[in-house]
């Protein structure tokens, strides 16, 4: 038989949830004195507020599609592996202390070092190829005839196979084939820009060739600077090739080619000393005619010893490039119209196609004839024909 309660009076069977009176509390109670297993206890307050705050959360976690678990460590901001912790960062900071050490170490001794060096110049200048000057920074180049013939060098001494231009004014010329520069070319003598141009280089090619080139100082055929010159000019190349075959008397290889007997002399280092200029001028119609003047300083010792000497040679050459069409000629080969030498330090009796410097330590030669020439002073043409004194090498 069923059972309904009426509207206003409580059930036997609460609702959970619900409201308890006392007198079910009392039964409730009194069950659970007795062993009832199914008696229900009543939370305590504290864990019904956990309760309805998980519910709380898993409500929140639902209406928002997330799962929550427990509450997450708040992100710590990015920092480099080893960022201030513990060993790693005291040993980074070790290395910043040395390192700043060591900077400030070197930048002392740098700072002394400028100090020694503009204090005493030469313990710089010393050590410099050739040096030994005070003042060695390069000279600009001639562009005009010098006035005056160039000043000793301060507190000179004797060159060494070290420093070969000790002593020398050479010591602040140009090295080899960069002490000989060519002008600006522009049209001349009815040749265009490109053929004055042309005939420059040509030039310039030829004075190395005759004059800087190893081989030909070692006193063996300069074949590359007979190349450069024309072979339908009457008699010049011919001339030139019989004095390299057979020197002696009139013919003289020495008017055109720097050469050193290798069983006597060698050359120290690598270096010849150059100082000169070169122009160019119209010359007869369809022509023009390039004049180059230039000093060359070679170093020299023996060949079995080591006592250096210096022979000087100042050479003025003219050459010229014809128009085939206008004359009787190779294209693009010099005619050489004059030349002349004036040399400082060697052997004035000898005529073998060589130059023989004096050094130092050898007693009295051949007694000069001419007056004394200082083969730096590239002011005035010493007389051909005479041997004199050289008042410095």
């Amino acid at each position: 038989m069923s059972t309904r309660t009426p509207a206003g009076e409580p059930s036997e069977h609460p609702d959970e949830g619900g409201p308890v009176s006392d007198e079910q509390w009392a039964e409730l109670v009194r069950q659970a004195e007795s062993g009832g297993a199914d008696a229900p206890k009543e939370p305590s307050a504290r864990a019904r507020m956990v309760t309805a705050r998980l519910r709380a959360l898993d409500e929140e976690a639902a209406a928002s599609g997330r799962r929550f678990g427990r509450k997450r460590k708040p992100a710590e901001p990015w920092q480099p592996d080893g960022w201030r912790t513990g060993p790693a960062w005291q040993e980074r900071n070790g290395r910043a202390r040395k390192r700043r050490r060591l900077l400030g170490a070197l930048g002392f001794v740098l700072v002394l070092g400028a100090l020694v060096v503009v204090m005493r110049p030469s313990l710089l200048t010393d050590h410099l190829p050739g040096g030994g000057s005070v003042d060695t920074l390069p000279l600009p180049a001639e562009t005009a005839p010098p006035t005056a013939a160039p000043a000793d060098e301060p507190g000179a001494d004797r060159p060494t196979t070290a420093q070969p231009f000790r002593g020398s004014p050479a010591v602040r010329w140009a090295d080899g084939a960069a002490g000989i520069e060519i002008p600006e070319a522009r049209a001349a003598g009815g040749m265009s820009e490109d053929e004055v141009e042309q005939a420059l280089r040509a030039t310039r090619q030829f004075l190395v060739a005759a004059n800087l080139d190893p081989a030909t100082l070692r006193g063996e055929t300069p074949r590359e600077a007979l190349d450069l010159l024309d072979p339908l000019q009457k008699g010049e190349r011919k001339r030139l090739e019989q004095s390299l075959a057979e020197p002696g008397g009139e013919r003289d290889p020495l008017v055109m080619f720097s050469r050193f007997d290798p069983d006597e002399v060698r050359l120290v280092g690598d270096v010849v000393k150059t100082r000169g200029r070169m122009t160019f001028e119209a010359g007869p119609a369809g022509s023009v005619e390039v004049k180059a003047d230039y000093t060359f300083v070679y170093p020299l010792v023996r060949v079995s010893g080591d006592e250096v000497a210096r022979t000087i040679v100042r050479r003025e050459l003219t050459v010229a490039l014809h128009d085939p069409e206008k004359f009787m000629a190779t294209p693009g080969k010099l005619s050489v119209v004059s030349s002349q030498q004036n040399v400082g330090n060697t052997d004035c009796a000898l005529d073998d196609g060589f130059l023989h410097p004096s050094f130092p330590s050898d007693g009295p030669g051949t007694s000069p004839t001419g007056p004394d020439v200082d083969p730096y002073d590239r002011r005035e043409w010493q007389p051909d024909g005479e041997c004199g004194t050289v008042t410095r090498t």
